[in-house]
């Protein structure tokens, strides 16, 4: 009972953590100077991924690098089947007002390089290197079509986020200087210690009950780091503004590939288990490969979308656990 506690309070204190280090990191860097558009593109996106980050250390460092590949792969999948899927069921999303193919392309490309670092394993430093040099070339590129589009007025962009100040997640232009502090100084804090909660708590749980750190990760783990996605899914489906929710579930699990994996492997080596290369890769590729036709096609999300979603989500979860 313990370790659930344990697990819980991590899970509770890694999300708030991390949300108020995004707000603390952001409204810092406005004030600082740095460009609008600079700190949506990575303060925001590296800050809402700390806690997968955080766990992802911390689980090299316990000797538990399956729940580490497994938050991430398990992660990704929920991002698409659930944290889609569930404001899917509620109002529909409306995925058909964005122009987001390049940023689905770089997504599914670095699907693919992860797929083939991971049956070229273990992954070490070299994948890790390899990853963060792919990112650097996305981010690079993204900016410069950012850019492009604010030049010729358009107001969908590529990313699905405007690079305006009042747009940026987080930011508050009235955010007095001693609040920036402690909300660093908080998430800072929170971060490792949430973290190592729920590394620890869902070791222990996993060794008690007899089922392997990669299940853990893939489920538990996953879906709990998933929550904030999920979060602001639902909020943007109550206001009707689901129209974006797409483009942040697609950037969110291409900087879980490159970024995260990317900066473990280069902490400590992370050996992939052989259930991730027979099956949960490939339900991850296919989970990105579905969002094709709501991509090039501009398809909406409907409900009866939502259902098909959170339905092969329930199955994929049936299928690790049974």
């Amino acid at each position: 009972m313990m370790d659930w506690i344990y697990a819980g309070l991590g899970l509770i204190i890694l999300l708030l953590a991390g949300d108020v280090l995004v707000k603390g990191a952001v409204n810092l860097s406005l004030r600082l100077g740095i460009p609008a558009l600079i700190v949506s593109l990575t303060i925001v996106a590296f800050g809402t991924s700390a806690p997968e980050l955080l766990i992802a250390i911390e689980a090299i460092a316990d000797q538990a690098p399956g729940i580490a590949m497994g938050n991430v792969v398990g992660s990704n999948t929920a991002n698409i089947l659930l944290v889609l899927g569930v404001p899917a069921i509620m109002t529909g999303l409306k995925s058909s007002e964005c122009n987001i193919r390049k940023t689905y392309i770089y997504m599914i490309l670095a699907t693919f390089i992860f797929i083939g670092a991971s049956f070229a394993g273990p992954l070490t430093w070299v994948h890790g290197v390899g990853l963060l040099i792919v990112l650097a070339y996305v981010l690079t590129d993204q900016a410069r079509e950012v850019l492009r589009h604010r030049k010729s007025g358009q107001s969908c962009m590529p990313c699905c986020s405007d690079a305006d100040v009042e747009d940026v997640e987080g930011a508050d232009a009235d955010m007095q200087g001693w609040k920036i502090g402690l909300y660093l100084m908080l998430g800072l804090i929170g971060l490792p210690l949430g973290a190592s909660l729920l590394v620890d708590g869902a070791v222990n749980i996993a060794r008690t009950f007899g089922i392997s750190e990669a299940v853990i990760g893939l489920t538990l783990v996953a879906v709990g780091t998933s929550l904030p996605e999920l979060a602001t899914t639902v909020m943007a489906a109550l206001r009707r503004q689901a129209d974006v929710a797409l483009g942040n579930v697609i950037g969110s699990n291409m900087f879980n590939l490159l970024a995260i994996i990317g900066v473990a492997s280069i902490i400590g080596d992370i050996p992939v288990d052989q259930q991730f290369l027979r099956f949960d890769l490939w339900v991850m590729l296919g989970a990105s490969l579905i969002l094709a036709p709501f991509v090039f096609l501009r398809w909406n999300i409907t409900r009866g979308w939502g259902f098909v979603l959170c339905g092969l989500y329930a199955a994929y979860i049936g299928s690790i656990l049974i």
